[in-house]
């Protein structure tokens, strides 16, 4: 049982660290002149292999909540690609919601409320910076589900995940950004991506470090 156990193991790090190649290579991968079907498949495979490695590894609700999230949120980096940005803000929002609903039914004993008080700032920060103000509306419901979801984060007991969480932030208003202060900066394209994927790997990891905690 112990060489099995252990064998299993190695796949699952396998598989994460293909997801890791995925995601860090698509970086560099984006700028040069492949075909374009092969670079959304290439966009997609990044949180795809995560949501994939959580589900093989899923024993309980919580694990397959964490599957449920890395899944919408491939399919949203697919869907932003292929189709348009608004399905694929509607496919991250899904996701944010089941995150929002893991981070609750895991949070931290004592823990304040008053992380909550951080959503409207997110709010208020997205809705603020598209130069095109007809979009405001829009990116201020989706900035709602994305506080909402990293200030539970925050209250839950996945500490790193948080951090993960912020980094998820942090990519979406530095897209909202390139629709008005950054427009013309290379700021957004440096750092959207390596601050989204890196975030998607530690909440993958992290919640799924925790729900292992004391297993065999």
């Amino acid at each position: 049982m112990t060489e099995i156990s252990e064998v299993k193991a190695a796949r699952y790090s396998a598989l994460f660290l293909a997801a890791l190649l995925a995601g860090l290579t698509y970086w560099p991968a984006s700028d040069l002149p492949f075909d374009p079907v092969l670079l959304v498949v290439w966009k997609g495979a990044g949180v795809g292999l995560l949501a994939l490695w959580a589900g093989l590894r899923a024993r309980s609700r919580d694990g397959w909540l964490l599957t449920a999230v890395m899944s919408f949120g491939a399919l949203g980096d697919v869907l932003l690609e292929a189709v348009s940005l608004q399905l694929g803000a509607l496919a991250f929002l899904a996701g944010h919601i089941v995150a929002i609903l893991l981070y609750m039914q895991n949070r931290r004993a004592g823990v304040h409320w008053l992380w909550l008080m951080l959503v409207p700032v997110v709010v208020l920060a997205g809705a603020l910076l598209p130069d095109d103000r007809t979009a405001a509306p829009g990116i201020a419901v989706y900035s709602l589900g994305l506080g909402a979801m990293a200030a539970t984060a925050l209250m839950s007991r996945f500490r790193r995940a948080a951090i993960g969480a912020w980094m998820f932030v942090a990519s979406d208003l530095l897209i909202f950004a390139r629709l008005g202060p950054l427009a013309d900066s290379f700021i957004p394209d440096l750092l959207i991506w390596p601050l989204y994927f890196a975030g998607q790997a530690m909440i993958a990891w992290d919640v799924d470090r925790n729900l292992h905690a004391g297993e065999a």
